[in-house]
């Protein structure tokens, strides 16, 4: 039975030791440490971040916090009206943006193309949209990479996402065609529920958001009369909460009343493919088995460490037997020895992650193919890695003590084996 006694005294070996001990060891041990920790956060917390970028780009530019689209059976949301009157009626709704939206197909150098030339056709989403509400729900002009954005008067102008322009997407696939040599100001024909219209290229959008991406945006009064919808019924309508509402209270809402006889009614989570969800999981149970490398490499270390420690001492270990000292007392201070280390290395490793690494992805996130990565470190799961880290290193600092402590007294005093 270990008392509180023999605590203070392994305690106070193990401060005097660790004083005594070389700087420039005691600094590599707790560098080891910072770099054990920051491969268990840092690493599952890019790859996770890696598939949260595009979620949080897909909240940012297209769903909201709360996306209403029509139900499944249905090509639109029925009593529109109704339903953004409810929008309307909810004070924590901050803004929100009503979409049209319909199958399309876009053809460009229709005018100059050859009989034998192979058409060049492309198909996308058409989007009708309010150009003020949707720019101030997803902040769509500051996507145009090309050209100018729409203005409500713009009669036969669109924009067009890069993912529809050879020119973004050089790769060749056989399943998805793309427009060549088309450039703001170039003028295509739009062919949308049977109609036919020659619209000029106002702008370039670019985005990692396919719905964003891969659609061909417009003024919804336009496209209203292209698809011959005249009773306001709209596709979908994304909206955003005031700061520090919870998007699923505006759900619940809207759904007590009645929202959701007309449309699905979903948060931003909710709305997300089953693909991405899976994919987060996949991520951080791939970070977390990298992430034990590190923890398996740190507990060896400190093993060694701690097993020279103690060999090199074994005689002080038997002098201290010798007048009294209990073996466990010895033990206790090789823990409190290892727990310095592992505590050291995780403080240093939290300034490190939330006060530089944290903020820096944020400003300057890793340019992926499909999303802008950054570093997701929530402190719940931080704070548990530490604890493992710690568990980790005792357990790592306990077993080459007790096999030191274990020695017959005489055969340390003497360095016999």
């Amino acid at each position: 039975m270990v008392s509180l006694l023999d605590v203070k005294i392994g305690f106070f070996l193990a401060r005097r030791q660790i004083m005594r001990a070389s700087l420039w060891t005691t600094g590599l041990i707790v560098f080891v440490m910072v770099l054990t920790f920051l491969n268990l956060v840092v690493v599952s917390g890019i790859l996770v971040g890696l598939i949260q970028g595009s979620v949080n780009q897909n909240q940012e530019q297209y769903t909201g916090d709360v996306i209403i689209s029509s139900l499944t059976d249905k090509k639109y949301i029925e009593n529109s009206p109704g339903v953004i009157g409810m929008i309307q009626g909810i004070p924590e709704v901050n803004m929100y943006s009503a979409r049209y939206r319909s199958g399309g197909s876009l053809e460009a150098n229709y005018k100059t193309r050859l009989e034998t030339d192979e058409p060049n056709i492309s198909a996308g989403q058409v989007v009708g949209i309010d150009p003020g509400m949707e720019d101030r729900l997803t902040g769509l002009s500051t996507k145009v990479i090309e050209g100018d954005y729409l203005t409500p008067s713009d009669f036969d102008q669109v924009l067009i996402g890069s993912y529809l322009l050879k020119r973004f997407v050089p790769v060749d696939n056989p399943g998805f065609a793309a427009l060549n040599d088309v450039y703001p100001g170039t003028k295509i024909r739009l062919t949308v529920n049977g109609v036919v219209r020659e619209v000029t290229v106002k702008g370039v959008i670019k985005s990692k958001v396919g719905d964003v991406g891969q659609s061909v945006y417009m003024v919804d009064s336009q496209l209203r009369s292209m698809i011959g919808r005249n009773d306001g019924n709209v596709a979908e309508i994304a909206l955003k909460v005031k700061p520090g509402v919870n998007p699923a209270d505006v759900r619940d809402a809207l759904i007590r009343s009645g929202a959701d006889h007309f449309a699905k009614v979903q948060t931003f989570e909710e709305a997300q493919p089953k693909f991405l969800k899976d994919m987060i999981k996949t991520f951080s149970t791939l970070g977390a088995m990298l992430g034990s490398i590190g923890l398996v490499v740190a507990a060896i270390t400190i093993f060694i460490v701690i097993f020279i420690n103690a060999v090199t001492r074994r005689k002080f270990i038997g002098i201290l037997k010798g007048i009294g000292i209990n073996g466990k007392v010895i033990e206790i201070s090789y823990i409190f020895q290892s727990i310095f280390y592992a505590v050291c290395g995780s403080f240093f490793g939290l300034i490190l992650v939330y006060t530089i690494m944290v903020p820096y992805f944020a400003m300057n996130p890793i340019d992926f193919p499909f999303s802008d990565g950054i570093l997701v470190a929530p402190l719940g799961e931080t704070f548990f890695r530490v604890g493992l880290l710690v568990v980790s290193t005792v357990i790592a600092g306990f077993i080459p003590a007790r096999m030191i402590v274990r020695k017959n007294t005489l055969d340390s005093i003497l360095g016999r084996n």
